[in-house]
């Protein structure tokens, strides 16, 4: 496991930590929730294919995971609610 497909998943993994890490507000957090769900869709592809079943299943609950925080930061009755108000 050295090919394109890790390297774009490694680095978009440490975009979204520095965009979540970083606390740059709502929008920029749940966009490193969005680039989160990408790159673990990326390694569960990575891991089926090239025979590395753990790292597969890790992100299949990551992805589960960062799709919730997804939902929070944007579609969230409550949390849409206080980013309308002025």
């Amino acid at each position: 496991m050295n090919g394109p497909l890790e390297w774009i998943a490694a680095i978009g993994t440490m975009i979204a930590a520095s965009l979540i890490a970083f606390d740059l507000g709502r929008r920029a957090t749940a966009w490193g929730f969005v680039l989160f769900c990408l790159v673990s869709i990326t390694w569960i592809i990575s891991g089926l294919t090239g025979g590395s079943m753990p790292i597969a299943a890790m992100n299949a609950v990551l992805l589960a995971i960062n799709v919730w925080g997804v939902w929070q930061y944007w579609f969230h009755p409550k949390n849409r609610a206080d980013s309308e108000r002025p």
